[in-house]
């Protein structure tokens, strides 16, 4: 096709779950239902972290930064029903979803080292995972995972996008943006599916191998209530790592000619709405010291409450 006769797109229209009105109202209640309580529960576990003397560890200061990018990822890639955005913001989209994606990936990764070093090596365990390695490990798995797909990003800013605009799907995917280019995108996917599988299948690869260790340690223990509560420590993040790697290595590590929209974007929603649900749960159902602050958290701000009352 003539380059001379094709008509630039200057935005798409994400598709998201078409249907009847009464279908897409039941989906954008349920959708902003799962949402508000995510981010009410993710809320609540980080305040009780902040305010909890006993939680201010590595073990329970790390989970709350995936729990941040919870909150700022899960609107990014909310579910939508239909609306239009812009090539460059659809491309901005991209690039901040994966972005805090890659960050996610390596702080659990981080995690992961961090149950290591306490049940393998206890007693380096205040050298090794101290307030300043710590820091460098944070902020280290924010720059890196910003890092990561910056890239990509720009070779796709380049792409040249002739029509259709309709992208089906709710939020701007990589296959998707692929899809709809009119350019040789062989470069960007490449260089996109390479970066994407480094830095999901390296961290898991160290979370696992972190878990390796652990494993081979706690059953060396010769009391079973010791193994038992080792693993009850490990419990809660090992449940997170095993749901999330699973929906982002089915998703994001394997051919491109293998995606199928359909199943990509039920995948998708169980990524951006299940996971962000079932993950305060998790931390908190699974975890005694956390429900012990919680419980005393209530009881604190109940007799706040109540004295505050009898005020007025």
């Amino acid at each position: 096709m003539d380059g001379g006769n094709r008509t630039t797109v200057t935005e798409f229209i994400l598709l998201g779950f078409p249907g009847s009105p009464s279908l897409q109202l039941t989906l954008f209640v349920t959708f902003l239902t799962v949402y508000l309580l995510s981010l009410m529960g993710n809320t609540l576990i980080t305040f009780i972290v902040l305010t909890d003397s006993t939680l201010q560890t590595p073990m329970y200061i790390f989970p709350r930064e995936p729990v941040l990018l919870r909150d700022l990822g899960t609107p990014t890639g909310h579910p939508c029903l239909s609306v239009t955005i812009s090539v460059h913001g659809c491309i901005t989209q991209y690039y901040f979803f994966f972005s805090m994606g890659a960050t996610e990936c390596i702080l659990l990764a981080v995690m992961a080292y961090d149950r290591y070093v306490a049940i393998c090596n206890p007693l380096r365990y205040s050298l090794l995972m101290n307030a300043q390695i710590c820091l460098k490990f944070s902020g280290g798995s924010w720059i890196g995972g910003f890092v990561a797909p910056l890239l990509p990003t720009l070779l796709i800013s380049q792409l040249n996008f002739c029509g259709p605009q309709k992208i089906n799907h709710f939020f701007c995917d990589s296959d998707p943006i692929f899809k709809l280019s009119c350019s040789d995108t062989f470069l960007v996917e490449a260089l996109g599916y390479t970066c994407s599988s480094v830095v999901i299948l390296s961290s898991f690869l160290l979370t696992v191998s972190s878990y390796g260790n652990i494993v081979a340690t706690v059953v060396r223990l010769s009391s079973r209530d010791a193994r038992k509560k080792t693993f009850s420590t490990c419990a809660s993040h090992l449940t997170v790592v095993t749901i999330y790697y699973g929906t982002i290595i089915f998703a994001y590590v394997r051919p491109p000619a293998k995606y199928n929209f359909t199943i990509g974007k039920v995948i998708s929603v169980f990524y951006c709405v299940v996971t962000p649900l079932v993950n305060p749960l998790i931390y908190t159902l699974r975890n005694k010291e956390v429900k012990k602050a919680f419980r005393k958290c209530l009881v604190q701000n109940t007799f706040l409450f109540t004295k505050m009352t009898k005020k007025f």
